[in-house]
């Protein structure tokens, strides 16, 4: 649909809504308290929960909902939005900060509730959204979150897409800030892991207020925020330290190597130092049985961040005016910014036709390398790692600005709330160490400057360090301009209750501009943006939705909502949603519900730059080097055993994924102290938007033959195409379980236990449409596992002034991913489980003190053979590489 017909589709949406409504609506934030009438001189709150539009009686909610209190996660040690969402068991997320360290995500991290991908989980910040990370522009870089500034958070384990739109299929999670601080605070926190290495964490973050809404007519408040957390490298951990692992069948290497290796115009591959030993730190002779050249091996996991340095800072602002008694305005101001330096292994110099020439004075046998055996000066095609430059340093940056100004209150009985917002996101890449320039490097070789098999001359040193870019090669940009509306009344008054009503709107629009410096990043084969170029694109989106809350009798509601979005790029889906809930008595409660779900692509996913990159993991290449053996002519060093090149980015032909998800959820309270539930759930989704794992890809080569794409002659391999692609079908299904047993008062304090708890029943998919279904839950599958159970666990005590807890994070084992690995190595991931310990002082006014350890047991992580991620030994997505870490925090009130 073109803009002129969008215009007038949305002035239409709008105008019937001011008709409907008078003048205003509302966009309630969630969970933010406005008084509803007086009983007994004490003000009734109602408010507006996550996933409804309509205001109501806090002890009416039904819907699955996990609120983590701010204080609460504070006392646990929990330092990010990461940490804190990591205690939510549903919560899958696949990409952390740690996930930057060679696979160009920006430094970002990401929610993924039910394991759908971040794409489908949506993220709030006080009800609205917030701009989406520039890369990807799939889901909100958790980093940029203002913790320090958040009061609670809510995760709705339920598909939303009825009221809040797209991306909201897996659940919602809304961050909710406090709506106003009173005097100032000034805190400290600090963190160190026991273990050597790096790791460790400093935090400090200022808070401060004034005004009282009551008495003054207005309110204001303000936060600053610091965060930093140092480098682990992967050699600071036994389980991390090398990728070659022969009792584990383990032998992740790369033919890429310093001292070079080399294949000559004869056909003769080696290296000149494989007789004695490769004769270089993190090299050594190649081993694997299928190969008879003497070449060596590089072990790149040795130049790999665990854990890369970061650092975040953020900054909040609102100001409240109370216009009337009636009516408040308010203006609200977000920034947050993250930095992620990451380390990877020194570039691989191969398959850009470095070669050596018998006129170099550093060809073998010519005086300063030893000679190799058949060698009569032929060229050589040299595969090197110029590790005098170190290993390759990137630097990623993102920020988010959001303004808000919002108008809430009631009018002529209605509860409304309307809000304009701009947001911002801006992210970059960095040059910062490491990267060269090929045809520099091309020449150096060729004109016998460079030595590739040993050290260097003070020329070619001189010459290699010339050689080195540095600066910005990568520079996205997202902007998100939204109006929105929404009011909620109760329209009468039934015999089993009152009727309630919603009706809102939204209007918005994204531009998104990619931004790639190709006199900088096409010098640099190993950017992964070398042959990149510009992109941009640009949607609106216009949305009418409503809900209604009918009590059928007296212990039975039934909620209808529907939602109409329409994009200018994709077209419109209507997604309606039913849920009920019946409570026949005060100790049992009854929900189920009925939702449809829609998420159109995005931008990126549209419009983003194609790049090529390293894959993560070394491949045969399928047609050159068929079991590990190079055919005849075809050189070894880049065939076999060698990081192959991987193209992706965006499509513009993808549709829209679809989505059906049923629930039902049971609440016993047998007794006062005592509440337990269970929700069962089940979701289907259809045309997934991904892209296919390299892993799959590499193992199917009849399936995926057509994705290879070799150059004219057929002697090179150019590319795997790996773009965006609509792939088929998930299902999805599990419980989850919640427990919170608060015992009666007793000498020793006040003593409560809870468990959250989430079991996948089954998780399968489809990497095309009409494809065999690959299982998931329980075991690792193509880029990933699912846990079969996840749980976190809670024991508090409050014993005067002091607050205890001790709590337990716990992951199920799972079968292995198992490609890089023979048979007879085949591994069952033992589950990871891990302990905290803190107390917390409150006896002063003016200090509150806490200090803890975590992983009070000193937990290593389960070993994984998976190759997904740059390190290697364990999955730096699930578990932490720190071990026993101590922390302290202290509150200073003033």
């Amino acid at each position: 649909m073109n803009e002129t017909i969008l215009s007038r589709t949305v002035r239409r949406l709008f105008g019937g809504l001011a008709a409907g409504l008078g003048l205003l609506a509302c966009q309630l934030a969630a969970a933010q308290d406005t008084p509803a009438q007086d009983t007994g001189g004490q003000p009734i709150q109602r408010v507006e929960v996550t996933g409804s539009s309509i205001k109501r009686i806090a002890s009416e909610a039904s819907l699955p909902i996990t609120t983590i209190r701010a204080a609460d996660f504070a006392k646990q040690g929990l330092t990010t939005a990461q940490d804190v969402l990591n205690t939510i068991p549903m919560n899958q997320t696949q990409t952390v900060s740690s996930s930057a360290v060679g696979s160009g995500t920006g430094g970002r991290s990401s929610a993924d509730l039910r394991g759908l991908g971040g794409d489908k989980t949506l993220v709030l910040l006080n009800g609205r959204r917030l701009a989406n990370h520039p890369y990807f522009a799939d889901t909100v870089d958790l980093n940029i979150i203002p913790i320090a500034a958040l009061e609670r958070v809510e995760v709705l384990r339920d598909g939303a897409s009825a009221i809040y739109g797209t991306d909201a299929i897996g659940g919602v999670i809304n961050f909710i800030t406090r709506r106003s601080v009173k005097g100032n605070a000034l805190t400290v926190e600090g963190y160190e892991p026991l273990r050597r290495g790096g790791g460790s964490e400093q935090r400090i973050n200022i808070s401060g207020g004034l005004g009282d809404l009551g008495t003054d007519g207005y309110s204001m408040f303000g936060v600053l925020d610091y965060h930093q957390q140092s480098t682990l490298r992967a050699t600071d951990r036994g389980f991390s330290r090398t990728g070659v692992r022969p009792e584990r069948g383990m032998n992740e290497i790369s033919r890429t190597t310093f001292p070079a290796n080399f294949f000559s115009d004869l056909g003769i591959a080696g290296n000149p130092y494989f007789a004695s030993g490769c004769s270089a730190t993190g090299t050594s002779p190649d081993t694997a049985p299928a190969s008879d050249d003497p070449v060596c091996e590089f072990d790149y996991t040795q130049y790999v961040d665990n854990i890369p340095k970061t650092r975040q800072y953020s900054a909040m602002g609102k100001f409240n005016r109370q216009l009337t008694p009636e009516h408040l305005a308010s203006i609200e101001f977000v920034f947050g910014r993250n930095t992620t330096e990451s380390r990877v292994a020194p570039p691989p110099l191969s398959n850009i036709g470095v070669t050596m020439t018998g006129a170099s004075p550093y060809y073998p046998g010519a005086g300063i390398v030893p000679a190799f055996p058949g060698l009569t000066g032929e060229n050589l095609d040299i595969s090197w790692r110029p590790t005098e430059t170190g290993g390759r340093i990137n630097m990623d940056s993102s920020s988010t600005v959001r303004v808000l100004a919002s108008l809430e209150g009631t009018l002529a009985g209605w509860d409304y709330n309307a809000g304009i917002s701009h947001s911002l996101g801006r992210a970059r890449s960095i040059f910062d160490a490491g990267y060269v320039i090929d045809q520099r490097v091309i020449d150096g070789v060729g004109a016998g400057i460079l030595n590739p098999f040993g050290p260097q001359s003070p020329a070619g040193a001189a010459y290699l360090q010339d050689s080195l870019l540095l600066g910005e090669y990568l520079h996205a940009r997202i902007n998100s301009s939204a109006i929105d509306a929404r009011a909620s009344r109760e329209l009468m008054t039934l015999p089993a209750g009152p009727l309630g009503f919603a009706i809102g709107a939204e209007f918005r629009r994204d531009r998104a501009k990619y931004f790639v410096n190709r006199a900088l990043a096409s010098q640099a084969s190993s950017s992964g943006s070398a042959d990149a170029q510009d992109q941009s694109g640009q949607r609106s989106i216009g949305a009418v939705f409503s809900e209604l809350n009918v009590p059928v009798i007296k212990d039975l509601e039934l909620n209808f909502a529907a939602r109409y979005d329409h994009y200018s790029d994709v077209g419109g889906s209507f997604n309606p949603k039913v849920s009920l809930r019946y409570q026949p008595a005060r100790e049992l409660l009854v929900r189920g519900s009925f939702n449809k779900g829609f998420r159109a692509p995005t931008l990126f996913d549209l419009f983003g730059p194609q790049t090529t990159t390293n894959s993560s993991d070394t491949y045969n290449d399928p047609v050159l080097c068929p079991g590990g053996t190079a055919i005849p002519g075809a050189n070894p060093n880049i065939v076999c055993e060698q990081q192959q090149n991987i193209r992706g980015g965006g499509n513009p032909n993808l549709e829209p994924e679809r989505s059906r998800t049923w629930s039902a959820g049971i609440v016993l309270e047998p007794l006062p102290s005592l509440t337990v539930s269970a929700d069962w759930w089940d979701i289907k989704l259809k045309d997934q938007i991904s892209a296919l794992a390299e892993q799959t890809i590499f193992a199917n080569f009849e399936r995926y033959r057509d994705l290879f794409v070799y150059n004219a002659a057929g002697n090179r391999l150019d590319y795997v195409l790996d773009i965006t692609s609509n792939l088929g079908e998930v299902r999805t299904r599990g419980l989850d379980l919640s427990l919170l047993y608060r015992l009666p008062r007793n000498p020793f304090g006040n003593l409560s236990l809870s468990l959250d708890g989430t079991y996948v029943n089954k998780y399968d998919y489809q990497n095309e449409r009409g494809g065999a279904f690959t299982q998931n839950a329980g075991r690792y599958a193509d880029a990933t596992p699912v846990f079969r159970w996840r749980h976190n666990l809670l024991l508090t005590l409050v014993k005067g002034d002091y607050t205890f807890n001790l709590s337990n994070r716990y992951m199920s084992h799972y079968v292995d991913q198992n490609t890089s690995v023979a048979p007879e190595f085949a591994n069952n991931v033992d589950h990871y489980s891990t302990w905290a310990l803190s107390t917390t002082f409150t006896g002063n006014k003016m200090f509150e003190l806490t200090a803890g350890i975590k992983n009070l047991f000193d937990e290593e992580p389960p070993f994984t053979n998976q190759v997904t991620n740059f390190q290697l030994g364990y999955d730096a997505r699930y578990a932490d590489p720190l071990g026993r870490t101590v922390y302290a925090r202290l509150t200073y009130k003033f």
